[in-house]
């Protein structure tokens, strides 16, 4: 409890105090007034300023002003007791309210604890302390045990154990070792790590996460703009009705003023919006906060309330749904050695960061220096052109050859090939092979599970090797052989059908960019370090999990459930008692408890979605 909290609690409980004095008191007259402002005072001072303030900046209607409308009007009809129990029960209310908004943001802070304060520079031998913010790129800093990495780097010397709990929510604890990355925010468990960093620290991971989840509630949900444009309409209706409550039948049906102002008094404080306005927005914030907890970023509450309508998954194939981690299974070539033909491939692809390249470059036995390769040229979908000692090289797959005029026989379809040919001749394929993920199977069930109807894969890969996947997983429809183009026009026509499919895509996040932005919600894995995932995509996955992709969805289903209970709840109680309250069948204290005990109840419940 803060400082602010205390002394709150403490001008609650001695206006309590001064209330049950007054009201035991044999006083009458203006003393006995007198006995009950003290505490009226006391307990509402801030709720009297709050409102001529607003008033004063033209901002009528707002709760403090229903507050004052109510409270005043009971001391003129002489309900002096009323009068403070409304305000006292109002301030024990938003007393509850800020405990509870303040401890579901200190659990969201808590999660983002991960900003390191300072890095170890290694400058001329010796170590000094110094801000995150002053180290470049190509420093070397040492990272202690128990210590944060303070920035994205490799690893040049020593081996440990990573946590990573805070960025991805994996709990076990990684080992690393030299010439393996690592990403600021993780913490060192075991050994002294030495680092040379590769990014500076404006665009770290850490600084990335944090400005993702700071500006997440920046992008409202539709419930969000309905509650805002609901309150301001809302409030000055319930006010014109209190007025039409208080005097309409007093005037016209000889009723008695001081019964119908004090119907009309409790009318005024069971309208207060505060329930709707406090306990959505933290909803939204709670189950924003929850899913960062389990390594799931998402960037607005817009994304959450769509997500959570989510009713078809689209999946990339490599390095989604398959490892991405290609190993070669043959080469043939009619001209060139194996391992020769390996090392042209890999001279090439070595400027090129998919996942087959990679793999290709790795398994060489020799890799040309970079130098020795000039007019390097990427063709999206078909391959990469590059001059290796002045002689053209294309590497990719059949169409590239087809296009440069060769047409490679067919060969084992199983496979995934990378064809090699010169400006002069055809010089053979590389027949590579990716597996299934572990723990797919168990995601497409899950998915099943939560009602999503359909669940496809879009791949560049052959139709044979699609057609393998597609079946063993048991997925609903596949299409291959997909250009980037092909893939954004595919879900431009899924998210334009006339069932109107609210779409979700799956990708890696490095070469999937346009079909993440293309979708309802673009759902990047892996984001540690991925400029594109966190870019291009609604919701980034910090690390390579699917299971998180299902794990999302129903986080956000339940956090839009929470929001509708919260709504419904409110709003039904609230038309229940001013109802009663017309026909003058509520008390004050009914009023209160519609009021302020609803708002704390929906908050309470809003705290669920931190859950």
């Amino acid at each position: 409890m803060n400082r602010r909290a205390k002394k709150d609690l403490i001008r609650i409980l001695i206006s309590a105090i001064l209330l049950m004095l007054a009201i035991l008191s044999p006083v009458n007259g203006w003393f006995r007034s007198t006995a009950f402002l003290l505490p009226y005072l006391l307990v509402g001072y801030d709720i009297l300023w709050k409102a001529v303030r607003n008033i004063l900046h033209g901002h009528v209607f707002d709760e403090n002003f229903l507050m004052v409308i109510a409270t005043v009007g009971a001391f003129a009809i002489d309900e002096y007791p009323e009068a403070v129990f409304v305000m006292l029960f109002y301030q024990v209310g938003e007393w509850f309210q800020r405990l509870a908004v303040g401890k579901s943001r200190r659990s969201i802070a808590s999660l983002m604890d991960i900003r390191p304060d300072y890095a170890n520079l290694l400058r001329d031998g010796a170590l000094c302390k110094v801000s995150p913010e002053e180290v470049a790129i190509g420093d070397l800093i040492c990272v202690n045990p128990g210590e944060k990495i303070p920035l994205d780097g490799v690893i040049t010397d020593g081996s440990s154990s990573l946590s990573t709990s805070a960025l991805t929510g994996e709990s076990l604890p990684c080992d690393v070792s030299i010439g393996d990355e690592v990403a600021s925010g993780s913490v060192n468990i075991s050994g002294v790590l030495t680092v040379r960093v590769s990014r500076p620290f404006t665009e770290s991971t850490v600084v990335k996460i944090l400005e993702l989840v700071e500006s997440a509630t920046e992008n409202k949900a539709k419930s969000e703009q309905f509650i805002s444009k609901f309150a301001r309409y809302y409030t000055p209706v319930v006010v014109l009705s209190a007025a039409v409550l208080a005097i309409v039948p007093p005037l016209f049906f000889n009723g008695d003023w001081a019964e119908w102002l004090h119907r009309a008094l409790i009318f005024l404080v069971v309208s207060c919006p505060c329930a709707l306005v406090i306990s959505v927005p933290l909803t939204f914030f709670g189950g924003i906060g929850g899913a960062s907890k389990k390594g799931i970023l998402i960037k607005g509450a817009n994304h959450l309330e769509t997500l959570a309508k989510a009713n078809t998954v689209v999946f990339d194939k490599t390095g989604t749904l398959t490892k991405g981690e290609f190993s070669i299974v043959s080469i043939d070539s009619p001209v060139l050695p194996a391992q020769e033909l390996l090392s042209l491939a890999a001279a090439v692809e070595q400027f090129s960061s998919h996942p087959i390249a990679k793999a290709i470059c790795n398994s060489a036995a020799i890799v040309p220096a970079r130098d020795k390769v000039t007019h390097v040229e990427e063709v999206a979908g078909h391959g990469i052109k590059g001059a290796v000692d002045h002689q053209v090289i294309c590497v990719g797959n059949r169409k590239l050859m087809q296009s440069c005029g060769f047409q490679p026989q067919e060969a084992n379809r199983s496979t995934t090939q990378i064809h090699l040919c010169d400006d002069r001749q055809y010089l053979g394929v590389i027949h590579l092979s990716d597996t299934v993920k572990e723990g797919v199977n168990d995601t497409v069930s899950t998915l099943r599970g939560l009602g999503i109807s359909q669940i496809v894969m879009l791949t560049g890969d052959r139709q044979e090797i699609a057609s393998q996947v597609a079946e063993e997983l048991q997925l609903d429809a596949y299409h291959a052989q997909l250009l980037p183009a092909d893939k954004v026009a595919y879900m431009t026509e899924l998210t334009k059908s006339k069932k109107r499919n609210t779409v979700v895509f799956v990708g890696d996040g490095m070469n999937d960019a346009p079909v993440l932005a293309r979708s309802d919600v673009g759902i990047a894995m892996g984001g540690i370090g991925s400029d594109a995932a966190i870019e291009a995509a609604d919701v980034v996955l910090m690390d390579d999990d699917l299971c998180k992709v299902p794990q999302a969805i129903g986080r956000s289903r339940r956090t839009l459930r929470i929001v509708r209970q919260n709504i419904a709840f409110a709003l039904g109680v609230k038309l229940l008692v001013m109802m009663l309250a017309a026909f003058g069948h509520a008390f004050m204290w009914q009023a209160v408890f519609a009021d302020v005990g609803v708002s704390v109840i929906a908050i309470f419940n809003a705290m669920r979605a931190l859950k």
